[in-house]
């Protein structure tokens, strides 16, 4: 490289910024320039240290992009199926991308920067919505199987270690997504955990700062004024010039004054007044509630033993000549309202035909609307579903045969079969099949009446979660690949069994796959038979 071209343009510059700038006509002059040059040397040699720690961050981020991505191409569904794989997969691809794209914001990485846009334009990305419904689905699970913040940190689901542990960029971004979803419990939760593991780490991947003004401002919404006070100022001891940091010590200390000056309000025994906690009121209200629900999901509420010593197997023919040959195997699960599993009714084969059909047809799951009869997605059940007819492949005609011979019931009125796959803590809160009275536009376009009977498909082993649980009479009925749980939503009479009411718990680790076979009222007048009595053993009720 020839240097003269490249100092001779510096040095006119040079000329240029200065008033005089006749450095031959003294000596005094030639000397300044050299202090000119030793700070061009130190300001080039700045640049040059900055660029290799970027790069050395860069080269960081590769390796580390790199280990993941062997780690899921080792067991590409096994990684996928584990919540906190699945979140860091998509954190992966937001904000620490954002990340490294600042990072190459430079002239020499602009042809990079457009790959990955191009990238972003013809690829399947994850969106700011996915990674905060991925960490919403998280805090979900923490919540329903009550997960330690540390443990799950640590890559551990229930005392079983699945993936990797969260870094305290992770755990900061759990935190910071809780806060913007205005959930100050789990920002403390995950900010906490943030610091604890940034004391840890060799090369930080978050400043302490951040987590303390998240940290400081959740506790001051979660009533904790003087703890929010003590954060903020740790935070200033760091950045003392910090312009939020300032106006809310300000805002704690005015906060800490008005209750010192106003007396505490006392009970009749001159104690103190106790908060009362709105969970307790709610469960009162509601004692089939989401305690409850939640207490169903982790296997903690088991039905009564007597109960349990009245529940059968047994084969069933319906008194279907073919089914003399092979009969269905089913299992009670529940008696009034009777719930049964059938085993073995959905091959692996059929369940693939099933996937590859519904794959590029799934679209967010819906809900009806109880008022307008419109279906619409809810926060309330996270899942994809999509819809399959009879002619589209021999094998979803076969299994519609095979609900008519399995129920009694005709299939001339019932739904196509629905095909859901629950996303990342995928669930489906407790809700009817059927439509209730005040329900009136529900399946009137259909003109088939109301849902009389559900049978549900179970396509996948679960590892963790994912029961189907009926709250009121405290049933839980667990994913087994290949069977089917069959219950009517009607009494004889047409009116709804309120006793049916279920909720799908949501998926702590791996996929969840079922189908569902919705059948309605009309043509079912002379198949259902007339009773309430428990039916003969070759039989379904």
């Amino acid at each position: 490289m020839n240097l003269c071209h490249h100092t001779v343009p510096f040095l006119v510059y040079l000329c240029i910024v200065n008033v005089s700038c006749e450095v031959f006509t003294a000596l005094a002059d030639l000397e300044e320039l050299l202090d000119t040059e030793k700070l061009v040397i130190d300001t080039l040699q700045n640049y040059i240290k900055a660029e290799e720690q970027k790069l050395e961050l860069l080269k960081r981020y590769a390796d580390f992009y790199q280990q993941q991505h062997n780690r899921a191409t080792e067991d590409v569904q096994l990684y996928i199926s584990n919540p906190i794989n699945a979140y860091t997969l998509v954190k992966r691809l937001t904000t620490d991308l954002t990340e490294l794209e600042n990072l190459m914001g430079s002239q020499i990485s602009r042809d990079f920067l457009n790959n990955i846009t191009h990238f972003k334009q013809t690829r399947l990305f994850p969106t700011d919505e996915d990674l905060n419904g991925a960490a919403v689905a998280l805090t979900r699970l923490q919540d329903t199987y009550r997960l330690d913040t540390s443990s799950l940190a640590r890559g551990e689901l229930n005392g079983i270690k699945y993936s990797s542990e969260l870094t305290a960029a992770d755990c900061f971004e759990l935190g910071r997504q809780s806060y913007n979803n205005g959930d100050y419990y789990h920002t403390l939760l995950w900010m906490t955990e943030a610091e604890e593991r940034l004391r840890d780490e060799a090369n930080h991947t978050i400043s302490q700062s951040d987590i303390l003004e998240y940290l400081a401002f959740s506790t001051y919404k979660q009533g904790n004024v003087h703890l929010a006070l003590d954060l903020t100022n740790k935070l200033l001891e760091i950045i003392p010039t910090h312009t939020r940091a300032l106006g809310n010590k300000v805002y704690y200390e005015d906060e800490l004054q008005k209750t010192t000056d106003t007396p505490k309000k006392k009970g009749d025994d001159e104690s103190e007044e106790i908060q009362q906690d709105e969970e307790v009121h709610t469960a009162e209200a509601d004692p089939y509630g989401k305690q409850h629900y939640e207490s169903l999901c982790r296997g903690e509420i088991q039905l009564p033993p007597k109960m349990v010593a009245q529940l059968k197997c047994r084969y069933v023919t319906h008194n279907n000549p073919f089914l003399l040959i092979a009969p269905f195997k089913v299992e009670e699960a529940h008696i009034n309202p009777n719930l049964y599993i059938f085993h073995d009714v959905m091959s692996d084969q059929e369940i693939e035909t099933v996937k590859r059909l519904a794959r590029p047809k799934f679209q967010r799951a819906t809900v009806q609307n109880s008022v307008t009869g419109d279906l619409e997605v809810a926060h309330y059940r996270i899942s994809k579903s999509a819809w399959l007819k009879e002619h589209e492949h021999k094998h979803i005609a076969d299994i519609a045969r095979r609900v008519e011979d399995m129920t009694g019931l005709s299939m001339s009125t019932a739904e196509e079969l629905q095909v859901v796959n629950y996303g990342i803590g995928g669930h489906y809160e407790p809700h009817f099949d059927f439509a209730r009275k005040e329900e009136k536009n529900a399946f009137k376009s259909l003109g088939t009446g109301n849902r009389i009977a559900t049978v549900l498909f179970y396509m996948s082993d679960v590892s963790q979660g994912g029961a189907t649980v009926f709250p009121v009479i405290g049933a839980a009925l667990w994913p087994k690949k290949g069977t089917a749980a069959f219950w009517y939503n009607l009494h004889p009479s047409g009116d709804g069994d309120m006793l049916t009411r279920h909720a799908a718990c949501p998926v702590l680790a791996g996929s969840k796959w079922v189908s569902n076979k919705w059948i309605h009222e009309r043509g079912q007048e002379f198949r259902r038979p007339c009773t309430l009595e428990r039916p003969p053993e070759n039989l379904i009720v």
